[in-house]
């Protein structure tokens, strides 16, 4: 290396130590403003965790992106700083199925950011438990699969639960086998979550043939019980393996590569200035219609009338009536929104049972 080459070097990183220095000011001058506004908070009675604003401030960085890094990249980094930002106002818990490293522990890291206490459960029942009873602030729920279709569990509590949706999120699912030996061919056994076992059910055919498999509560569960046993391996993620300290013997196995799951964020129903309109919200619905021809039909006209984007509807069997339904609906659009209302009081009149289970922004759907 010249001397002219080692002296544009030391101006380059000198130019990067001013602004590093530059961001951790501006970074405590904002953290101090958080501050500020934590008490504000406190005294009006509100959240600290505001999924409507934090939605707008990942829109205003799209406006204020004038350089290279990606909005992805942006949204990684804000990401963080509204975390420790809220962990200044008030530390954030957040229940999930369990046990740390399952992909409902990623979700919520992907959405809170490290800047929470993120609580392990059992069972996605006892995610709405934890919360209904006030232990914990906030839980995050999967909800549907782009392979595998909807989660009954969280259905089934949806219809009775107290809360509400917050907000949503989309996680690309990768699965790996991990091992705590390294040789495939020695494997016996592979643990997993059923539907993480449905899958990759192609690749583990094809690639270890005969081999029982064997269903647990969850991919990170798989993944502890495979830590002392050389024979058997585990479909969970990567953070699994750095998590249990365990070997991957294959990445990416899963037989659609664009396989997400979609989660939901709930939380106790928020108040009069909570849960605002973003411009750009979904809302979610359970209803009942009277067991007669043509009732679903009519039920559904109201959002053609009123121009509202039906984004998914799914029939869920009623416990106690046989052959008889209720219906998951999501739409485009905000529940407090003029034609939303609207819609929303013509459906009442049309249906025998409605429950609007929360209105939140969009999550950012995967390609």
């Amino acid at each position: 290396m010249n001397e002219n080459t080692a002296e544009t070097m030391e101006q380059l990183r000198e130019k990067i130590e001013q602004a590093d220095r530059e961001i951790v000011r501006l970074l405590n001058e904002r953290a101090a403003v958080s501050l500020a506004i934590g008490k504000t908070k406190r005294a009006a009675g509100r959240e600290v965790y505001d999924p409507s604003r934090e939605a707008v401030v990942y829109r205003h960085l799209e406006e204020f992106n004038e350089g290279i890094l990606s909005e992805a990249a942006l949204r990684g980094i804000f990401r963080e700083i509204l975390s420790a930002s809220r962990f200044l106002q008030k530390p954030t818990t957040v229940a999930f199925l369990g046990p740390e490293a399952s992909f409902s522990h990623q979700a919520a890291l992907a959405h809170f950011g490290g800047g929470i206490a993120a609580i392990p459960t059992a069972t996605i029942p006892e995610v709405f438990d934890e919360v209904e009873r006030g232990r914990e602030q906030w839980g995050i729920v999967p909800v549907e699969n782009s392979a595998e279709g909807s989660v009954k569990a969280t259905l089934d509590r949806l219809i009775s639960t107290p809360l509400s949706i917050r907000a949503e999120v989309y996680l690309r699912v990768r699965h790996c086998l991990l091992s705590g030996g390294d040789d495939r061919d020695a494997i016996r056994k592979i643990y997993s979550h059923p539907q993480a076992l449905a899958q990759c059910q192609v690749w583990l055919r094809t690639h270890i043939p005969g081999v029982p498999l064997v269903e647990v509560e969850s991919t990170a569960g798989a993944a502890r019980r495979v830590r002392e046993d050389k024979r058997a391996a585990a479909v969970a993620s990567i953070l699994a393996a750095e998590t249990y300290g365990l070997n991957v013997l294959a990445e990416g196995i899963e037989d659609n590569p664009g396989n997400t799951t979609r989660f939901l964020v709930i939380g106790p129903r928020p108040g009069e200035k909570g849960g605002g309109v973003t411009g750009r919200d979904k809302t979610s619905i359970l209803f009942g219609t009277p067991h007669v021809p043509g009732a679903l039909q009519r039920a559904l006209a109201p959002f053609a009338e009123a121009g509202l984007n039906l984004l998914r509807i799914e029939s869920f069997p009623m416990r106690d009536r046989m052959w008889e339904y209720l219906f998951f609906a999501d739409f485009a659009g905000h529940a407090t929104e003029e034609k939303a209302e609207e819609c929303l009081t013509e459906l009442k009149n049309r249906t025998a049972f409605l429950k609007v289970l929360g209105s939140y922004p969009r999550g950012e759907e995967l390609p």
